[in-house]
């Protein structure tokens, strides 16, 4: 009998499980008077710039209120003009920052990098489960920007090339790369870490 009381009587329910699964009565009000209030605030913000860009001045005003009306117009469009510029200055920081944090992880995947390049040019790579994730791998980072750079007969660029030696050669001109000892990356001609090399010298 007492089981069948603690059954029908919706007060014995756990308290916890309740407050969990009770609907929240006061917050999705509140949450749809923002949205509500959000989306009729942007309205006419976006009615204001749009009949800021189309009204005209008042040529030659007559009365106060006239006056009154081209000083809001000219107000308007500085507010829309100001609100542009800080717009597009936010979306170039953003921008700035997203290609900031890819070249920081790209620059200490480099080590990686070289590993695979390694073992691809000792033929370990050449199939096999590891090639394939280090295709894969190469080429998730290729999406992202990386390049890499630095061949035999590119015109030394102090810039973009760390000059280890020199080496007197008749393969190449004089002051081109004559040999690559370790590839360099750059990210959207942003140098990541510059190319090391040999420059050819003219041989005595």
């Amino acid at each position: 009998m007492a089981d069948s009381e603690n059954t029908n009587n919706p007060e014995s329910s756990d308290p916890l499980e309740d407050a969990f699964n009770a609907p929240d009565a006061e917050g999705a009000p509140e949450a749809e008077g923002a949205e509500a209030g959000a989306t009729a605030g942007q309205a006419p913000e976006a009615e204001q710039a749009s009949d800021a860009a189309e009204a005209e001045f008042i040529e030659n005003p007559d009365s106060e209120a006239e006056r009154l009306a081209n000083e809001r117009l000219e107000d308007l469009r500085r507010l829309q003009a100001e609100f542009l510029n800080y717009r597009n200055r936010t979306q170039r920081e953003k921008d700035q920052l997203r290609e900031f944090v890819v070249a920081d992880v790209l620059n200490t995947l480099l080590p990686v990098i070289d590993d695979i390049d390694a073992a691809r040019k000792h033929g370990d790579l050449e199939d096999g489960p590891f090639a394939s994730i280090a295709n894969k791998l190469q080429e998730a980072l290729t999406k992202q920007g990386l390049e890499a750079y630095g061949e035999v007969g590119e015109a030394f660029d102090p810039k973009v090339h760390e000059a280890v030696m020199q080496q007197p050669t008749s393969e190449v001109s004089p002051d081109q790369v004559s040999l690559v000892l370790r590839s360099g990356y750059k990210v959207k001609d942003r140098v990541l870490r510059p190319a090391q090399v040999a420059v050819a010298v003219e041989e005595s």
